[in-house]
């Protein structure tokens, strides 16, 4: 940009280029266990910054989480933020079980792995990065907020993009299948 050479990622992208960060642990790690992604700067070579960027977690989140897990869900957090981040942000909405630093191929053997032990799988996502898990889940439920490759992968789109709307299509499935065994009854 303007005969500079910029580099802009994480840790990993930093040490390719040659651009120690090292120094900057303790300050990186501090905003990761606020539940920011962290991103390096480098200008010719040379660190320039990192920046913090954060997703607000939805006030329905919690709630809907809660009451999922209220039902008997078990409920698994896989994000390709870094280790702390995912951590922080799962911990805030209790969720025990959580993968950091997942790749796109790593969230799909996540899901195969849990289907392979006889587990009945939902995978929520919004991005192209989950379309793959989507598909191979045994419902994918996309946000409608999110891609449009995560949208046509799926087999349900929450068009609002709220979590709530996951268990509220559990509830209406379950009353579903409940009518249709009293009609076959009948």
């Amino acid at each position: 940009v303007g005969n500079h050479r910029l580099v802009l990622g994480n840790a990993s992208l930093m040490q390719e280029a040659a651009v120690p960060v090292s120094g900057l642990g303790p300050q990186a790690d501090a905003l990761r266990n606020e539940g920011a992604s962290v991103i390096y700067l480098a200008v010719n070579g040379q660190f320039a910054g990192l920046l913090a960027v954060t997703d607000p977690i939805k006030s329905s989140t919690a709630e809907a989480l809660a009451a999922l897990q209220a039902a008997g869900v078990r409920i698994v957090m896989a994000t390709g933020d870094g280790m702390l981040t995912a951590k922080s942000v799962g911990a805030r909405l209790g969720i025990e079980e959580v993968h950091g630093e997942i790749k796109p191929a790593d969230k799909l053997d996540l899901v195969d792995k849990l289907q392979q032990q006889g587990h009945i799988v939902a995978m929520a996502g919004d991005g192209i990065n989950d379309a793959p898990a989507l598909v191979k889940a045994d419902v994918g439920i996309a946000m409608g907020t999110g891609t449009d490759v995560a949208m046509n992968s799926a087999q349900v789109t929450l068009v609002k993009g709220d979590l709530r709307g996951i268990a509220a299509a559990r509830i209406l499935s379950a009353s579903t299948v409940r009518n249709m065994k009293q009609n076959l009854a009948f």
